[in-house]
Order: structure tokens, then sequence, then C-alpha cells
């Protein structure tokens, strides 16, 4: 039981309830049949990573305020692509161009070698490869990283695309969302998702605390995951790792926030500025409850039937908001924090680096029941119900 109480017993432990079935027995009969699963997972991040401290004394902050935003995070290290040094030991101004090419770059490397990854990890070739969702926030890159991924990898030229840009943190899920509709719609045929953000090449350095929160949180890396709807149904290889069935979706959008994250241009640095609202962590968690329990609506599900809690690594403000509005205890939550220890806001790939911790413990049992949630611009709120 994730929320710290004592679990409540589950639907097909109560005296007289017939067990589960793989998909569980409890759910709405529309949502019966053979669903998709993800088969394979992987993350990638640059080669360099740097501690706050380190970054502190890299870009010469003395300003006591930006340097409590710094150490008062909960992060330890972040991987970044940091601008190259210059003689006086000062780090290079880059133009909005240097950091669309760093955009580029770094997303078609990491991506590659997560969605390679993920493959290797579900057993699958390049050649297995019928639909590919790349997702993105952190540049405009036209034609998007699925064309370029196909192309540096040589991905089957026929498959089917889709390029999310623009959505922010929240946009793993719905691309995750468009990736579980089509494997639905084509059974027995692989359907990656790549996420691949390269937060470095959204940072203005100009001594603001506006620019100074956001330097402070967002770090660098890729995630991918790869689904397979089996047309004869959930895998009973009892010595395999069970892979997480896609249930069902829901979202939250709060139109009255739609001005608490968001990209400005910025005319006097010439480079677009990401903005955080200092109000987002309690817009977020005050919604979090309706999303979740719309979610649970109709399955026989309530949150004390959920084992594992995946969300976002948004900030500690944001996981602490959520962890209070819904009742989770810090274990229930620890691969976001833990996530966000290491990585820092990984943006709209987050939630896919706590799914590989979840899986690499060994602790998630067949039948178990997990809840994703990613949250963005918009203001937003996604979630997903997933069965192993």
């Amino acid at each position: 039981m994730t929320t710290g109480a004592t679990r409540a017993a589950r639907p097909h432990e109560r005296t007289g309830a017939e067990p589960r079935t793989p998909y569980g027995r409890r759910l709405s009969t529309a949502n019966a049949g053979p669903r998709p699963a993800v088969v394979g997972f992987g993350t990638a991040t640059p080669a360099n990573s740097y501690t706050q401290r380190e970054m502190l004394e890299l870009f010469r902050i003395e300003d006591p305020r930006i340097r409590s935003v710094f150490l008062n995070s909960a992060i330890e290290r972040r991987y970044l692509t940091l601008p190259p040094e210059l003689d006086d030991g000062t780090r290079k101004t880059e133009t909005q161009g240097e950091l669309l090419a760093k955009h580029k770059e770094q997303g078609i490397r990491t991506g590659a070698e997560a969605l390679e990854t993920a493959l290797k990890r579900a057993g699958l070739a390049l050649a297995d490869v019928g639909y590919l969702c790349c997702v993105t926030t952190t540049g405009l890159l036209t034609p998007g990283f699925s064309a370029h991924l196909i192309r540096e990898l040589g991905l089957p030229v026929s498959a089917s695309r889709l390029d999310v840009v623009g959505m922010g943190c929240n946009a793993g899920l719905n691309g995750l969302n468009a990736v579980a509709a089509w494997s639905a719609a084509n059974p027995g045929q692989a359907a990656v998702m790549v996420c691949a953000e390269v937060c470095s090449a959204a940072y203005v350095f100009d001594g603001t605390m506006r620019t100074s929160v956001v330097n402070s949180l967002f770090g660098d890396g890729a995630a991918a995951v790869a689904m397979v709807t089996d047309p004869s149904g959930p895998a009973q290889d009892e010595d395999a790792a069970p892979a997480g069935t896609l249930l069902k979706f829901a979202s939250r959008i709060i139109p009255e926030a739609v001005a608490a994250m968001r990209y400005d241009w910025d005319d006097d640095q010439g480079k677009f500025s990401f903005f955080l609202d200092r109000d987002v962590p309690y817009v977020v968690g005050a919604h979090a409850e309706e999303v979740v329990d719309r979610l649970l609506a109709g399955t026989g599900l309530g949150r004390a039937d959920i084992d594992h809690w995946l969300v976002h690594s948004g900030g500690k403000k944001v996981i602490d908001s959520v962890k209070v509005n819904l009742g989770l205890s810090p274990h229930a939550v620890r691969h976001t924090t833990g996530v966000l220890r290491d990585y820092g806001n990984l943006s709209s790939g987050s939630f896919l680096f706590s799914y590989e911790r979840l899986m690499e413990e060994g602790r998630v049992r067949r039948g178990d029941y997990g809840v994703l949630m990613t949250m963005g611009p918009g203001s937003t709120i996604e979630t997903a119900l997933v069965q192993w």
C-alpha cells in the first residue's frame, strides 16, 4: 500500500469476489480486449553532469537569493550541455540560433540512445518499428525529431510518425496516449515514443530571479518506451518481468492558469525565456485529486488499490503539493523524488525515468496497478492507469 496506511482488501481478495484477470476484472467492459503494453524502456543523458554548487561556481553566482534557490531545490546533480568556456573562465552567451542547434544535436543523440535501449530491452529490432512519436518542448525543429531519428538510425521509412512539440512537461502522457491508440489499432506491431528534452537549450543567463528559478531546476535527458498490443492477450511467462498495460487516460486543463508556465520572447536577450509562476505547485496540487478520481471512476478501483505512483519530477514544491493532496507517503513517490535529486526536472520524459527505476527495483508484481501523472503548461495534469 503506497499511501502509508494499511491496505484495504483488493476486489479479488474480498470474500466471494472473483479473481482478477490479467487486465483487471473490475474494469469497465468497454475497456475489455487486448491492450497496448510497455515492452521496453530506455533513458539517456548527456555526458556531463554538475552539482548545484558546481553550477553556482561555474557561473559565479553570488546573489544569496539565487544561491538559496539552487541549494534548497532537493536537486543534487543534473546532466547539462553548458555553453563553451571562454579564456577568462566565464561561459559564452549563446544566441538563440546556437541554442536551437544544441537542441537538435543533443536531442538526436540522446533520443537515439534511449530508443535503441528501449528496443533492445523489448527484444525488437529497428526494422520492427511501425510508429514513432517524438515529444519535445526545448526547441523548435522542422522537420521534427521523428524524421531525424529515422534518418539517423535507419528506421523504416514507412513508419507512421507524430511530433508533439511545445506542450511542456505533461506532454509525455499526451504522446503516450497517441502511441497506445495506434498500438491498439495495429496489434502485433511495435510503436515507440521518444521524449527528447535539452533543457539547457532553453536557458537564459541574465541574473534575474525569473530565469534563475528555471536554471536551477531543469536538466537534459531523453526517455523512450516501446509498446506492442498482443492480440492473444498479455504474456503469461511467469519468469519474464511483467509488462505495464495501458488501461485508461484522464486529463485536466486549468484554463485560468494558462499563463503560469510559458515561453516569452526576451527582446533584450534575443531569445526565448521560460517562466514559472510561484503558485504552480498549489494550482497543480489543488486539482490532482479531481483528475485521479476521474481516472479511476468506473474501474472499481480506489486510490487505496494503487500500488505504484509515478509522478512527474516537477520540483520539490510540486511533488509535496501532489503528495499532500493525494495522501501519498514519501515511499510512494520515492522514484519521483529520486529522479529529481539525480537529474532535476527532465520535462516530458521525467516520469519514464521513474518508470525505469521502478522496473529495475524488481518489486512490481503481476496484477499491480499504477498511476502515471505528468503536469505542465496549460496548466495541465495528465494521468494514465497501468496494470502489470
